[in-house]
Order: C-alpha cells, then sequence, then structure tokens
C-alpha cells in the first residue's frame, strides 16, 4: 500500500514512543488522536469501506487494528481544531517549500507567474515595490502568499458555520463536508502550487539525486540489521521468539525510522566503507 502518513503517525504516538512505564506510546486524550487520523476527512464510510485513496488501497492495517481497540470514528469529520491545523499544516508547507526552493535557486520568482495567484500577487507587489531584489521580492510573496490563504480559509469557514449552525465538536464531525476549507477556486489554486513545487522541487535533479542517496543509506542499513542482527542496539534485538519475518523487519524498520538524520549517517559510516554525503 505504500508509506501513509496518518499510518505511520498513528503508529509513532501509540506504539512508537516509549515514554512510560506502564504502556508504550504518549499520554494523549481521544481527540488528539481521531485529529490525527481524521484531520483530512473521513477514512471510511459508515459501513466502513474505505474512502478517497482509501478507496483503491484500502485501510492500512494499524489504523485497522487500533481503531478497533479505540474507535476513532473513522467515518466522520475531525474536530474544527483538526481540521484548522490540517489547513494550517498545508499553507505553511506551502509557503516555506517556495522560499527554500527560491533559496535553493531551483526556481526564480519570475517562474511562480506560471500560477494565476501567485502571478497576480508578484504583479501587486512589483506596483507597490517597482525597484526591489528578488531575495525582498520573494519574501514579501510567500508573506503576502499565507495572508492571502489565511484570508481566504476564514471567509470559507465563516460561511460554512453560517450555513450549518453547528452547536458542538460533534455537530462539526457530521457535516457532510469540512467545515474549515478554501473556497472552491482558491482551493484550485493551491492545488496548482503544489503540483509547481512537485515538478520543480521535489523532482528537481538535484533533490532526487539526493533522495536516492538517502534511500540508498536506509536499504544498506535495513538489509545490514536483518542479515547482522548484532548491529542493533541491545534494546531493539531481542524479538519473540514467535516472532515472525514481517514482525523481525517491522521491528528494523521501526528502529530505522526513529532515527534522525545525522545519527543514520553515523550509523551507515560506522558499519559501511562509503557514505553519502547528502549535499
Amino acid at each position: 500500500g505504500g508509506f501513509d502518513h496518518n499510518a505511520q503517525a498513528l503508529r509513532v504516538v501509540t506504539a512508537l514512543e516509549r515514554r512510560y512505564a506502564d504502556f508504550d506510546g504518549l499520554n494523549l486524550v481521544w481527540e488528539t488522536l481521531e485529529g490525527l487520523v481524521n484531520h483530512n476527512g473521513p477514512l471510511v464510510d459508515r459501513q466502513g469501506k474505505g474512502v478517497g485513496h482509501y478507496r483503491e488501497t484500502g485501510l492500512p492495517q494499524s489504523i485497522k487494528d487500533y481503531s478497533a481497540r479505540h474507535d476513532l470514528m473513522l467515518w466522520s469529520f475531525a474536530s474544527a481544531e483538526a481540521q484548522a491545523a490540517a489547513i494550517a499544516d498545508d499553507i505553511a508547507y506551502d509557503a516555506h517549500d517556495i522560499d527554500d526552493g527560491l533559496r535553493a535557486g531551483l526556481f526564480r520568482v519570475d517562474d511562480l507567474k506560471a500560477m494565476p495567484l501567485l502571478a497576480d500577487i508578484i504583479s501587486g507587489i512589483a506596483q507597490q515595490y517597482p525597484d526591489l531584489d528578488d531575495v525582498r521580492r520573494g519574501a514579501e510573496l510567500v508573506r503576502e502568499l499565507i495572508s492571502y490563504l489565511i484570508g481566504a480559509v476564514m471567509a470559507e469557514t465563516n460561511r460554512r458555520v453560517a450555513d450549518s449552525q453547528p452547536q458542538s465538536a460533534q455537530d462539526v464531525r457530521a457535516q457532510k463536508q469540512a467545515m474549515v476549507a478554501l473556497p472552491a477556486d482558491v482551493a484550485t489554486a493551491e492545488r496548482e502550487i503544489k503540483t509547481f513545487l512537485f515538478q520543480h522541487m521535489y523532482r528537481h535533479a538535484r533533490v532526487m539525486r539526493v533522495m536516492r542517496e538517502a534511500e540508498q543509506i536506509v536499504g544498506d542499513l535495513f538489509e545490514r540489521y536483518r542479515s547482522s542482527p548484532g548491529d542493533l542496539p541491545a534494546e531493539w534485538l531481542a524479538g519473540s521468539g514467535q516472532e515472525s519475518e514481517a514482525d523481525r523487519a517491522r521491528r528494523i524498520g521501526n528502529f530505522i525510522a526513529g532515527m534522525t538524520d545525522r545519527y543514520a549517517l553515523i550509523e551507515h559510516q560506522r558499519l559501511f566503507d562509503s557514505t553519502p554525503d547528502l549535499r
């Protein structure tokens, strides 16, 4: 089924973190866990069948298993707070990835004029500051984009709340659409930004080279720990006597997933003769 951010986030906070004597995971309330999983909308319909991209892939097993023990109402929308956090995350990613791409020289401010929304913002900056250098133009663009998207979210959310008149958190969850959202035309423009970033940043040749080298490091570590389990730290070494090959692979994967970039590089340097520098 591929990597699933919802499933991985849930596993981190319910299983992989080890902070308490009595249980694995963090001591989180239901609303936090439910918001973590449902923040982009329902994962299943009332009959439990996957919706959205889960219609094709099916629900990740880790989400199924956890929700069977602790019902997260996977058929509902999340709380208004979780919806606001999700859309704030989208806005932050768009703005800061544009900033990072400009700083790294992966594209220029004028390249962003390919998107009508950003072309309008850039035009407004040019009218107000006709002699501004590219560094400051980029900074102004990022700030104006954040302000514009926040304003659009507030206007659309106020409209939906006025139409639906929810009286409780449960009313918000039971709606047929999200309460916190962008207007349709702005949502389309925001998707255009993501498409541009995918093509010009996330799939840029320089970025892809580093990604391939990072994948090599992760793959090397996994194969080394699988073939030479004594290279694992003691606390990650012992599996149960009934551990299957899949369980052992999951245990090794959990260890690697918890590494910082620096630790992964240090481990690779310790275990292998040559390590990419990821620059």
